[in-house]
């Protein structure tokens, strides 16, 4: 009896272990260090991440500078890989693992807001002059 008692706590305790550690075990922060807006040749790029919901969920950028809504999955098979904008007409469903770019011609003043296609998930970018 009293080995059962010992070998069941040594099993909770492993396993509380694991559960701890196996929880923080991926790295990933909800919004990534450092500013994740940057020009390149004329033409705006914002990167964004897709997994778990969208990140950073709310950026700010300039508004009337041709840009590029770049997506990186990396094992992404939830909700997020299945994006909507939908003031831009755009519904497309993300690769698992890759990048997708998105063009904005001509971005207005304002917020443009994007989501998974069940409206779980949310991001805004706020365009300013």
């Amino acid at each position: 009896m009293k080995a059962t008692y010992i070998a069941i706590t040594i099993a909770a305790v492993f396993i509380g272990g694991a559960l701890l550690f196996g929880a923080g075990g991926s790295g990933e922060s909800v919004d990534p260090p450092g500013n994740n807006v940057s020009i390149v040749d004329g033409k705006q790029i914002i990167d964004m991440r897709a997994k778990g919901g969208y990140s950073p969920r709310s950026v700010t950028a300039r508004a009337g500078i041709p840009t590029i809504l770049r997506f990186h999955t990396s094992g992404t098979f939830d909700c997020s890989s299945s994006l909507r904008i939908p003031s831009l007409g755009v519904s497309r469903y993300l690769p698992s693992t890759g990048t997708t770019d998105i063009t904005i011609d001509d971005p207005q003043v304002g917020p443009l807001q994007g989501m998974c296609s069940m409206g779980m998930y949310r991001f805004r970018i706020n365009f300013q002059q």
